[in-house]
């Protein structure tokens, strides 16, 4: 007589879901090991302890998602802050102190400073030349990078601070009459990563770039 393997009766009970509704006695005394002590137990109390299982990873998933949403809409609130910081500036200057300032007090980035360059330059730190190198990787960039490395002309923006930076985000800003780049920089290496979404550093550029090219 042939004997089945495991996988054979696995099928049969499969292809045959009505096998245990004409045995349900069979039921009553079919025991499995428990998955952690060893020990029998029920069929009905190994389902119902899966079953658990699977709600307390449900119940994980659920605490994870709130919190991303949680996360999600403190971000925009403080976008929509800084929104109304550049709307209602008068001229260039305010509108780079409202970033300035709210990306320092309301997302917490200790360094930030930004370059631009277009048809008309003005007496300020912005406006100081850039090489041919950052405006080349400006161009090249479609959306914010971050990593632990810039080149050292972006990190000579930030004067002394800038050799002890750990992390950055570089954010080109990119408007029909002006260009420039965004930089964000923190000592923690872990506040900008490669791997990090950058949506939220996109509409920053954006946001920011049209702000500024108002007053240029």
């Amino acid at each position: 007589m042939t004997q089945l393997t495991h996988d054979q009766v696995a099928q049969f009970l499969q292809d045959n879901p009505e096998f245990f509704s004409q045995y349900v006695d069979l039921l009553n005394h079919i025991n499995v090991p428990h998955p952690h002590s060893g020990q029998a137990i029920s069929i009905g109390e190994r389902q119902v302890m899966m079953l658990r299982d699977k709600a307390r990873s449900l119940e994980g998933k659920l605490r994870d998602f709130i919190q991303f949403a949680e996360e999600n809409d403190a971000i925009g609130e403080k976008l929509h802050k800084l929104s109304l910081g550049l709307m209602r500036a008068r001229d260039l200057e305010s509108a780079l102190q409202a970033l300035y300032l709210n990306l320092g007090e309301s997302f917490a980035v200790p360094h930030v400073t930004v370059r631009l360059w277009g048809d008309h330059t003005l007496d300020m730190p912005e406006f100081k030349p850039v090489s041919e190198d950052i405006r080349v990787l400006t161009e090249s960039l479609t959306s914010p990078q971050c990593g632990h490395t810039v080149p050292d002309e972006a990190r000579a923006w930030l004067g002394e601070a800038g050799a002890h930076q750990q992390s950055f985000a570089l954010a080109p800003l990119k408007e029909t009459n002006m260009k420039g780049m965004l930089l964000l920089a923190s000592e923690d290496p872990r506040r900008f990563y490669p791997e990090m979404g950058t949506l939220y550093l996109k509409w920053l550029s954006e946001l920011t770039a049209a702000s500024l090219s108002r007053f240029v």
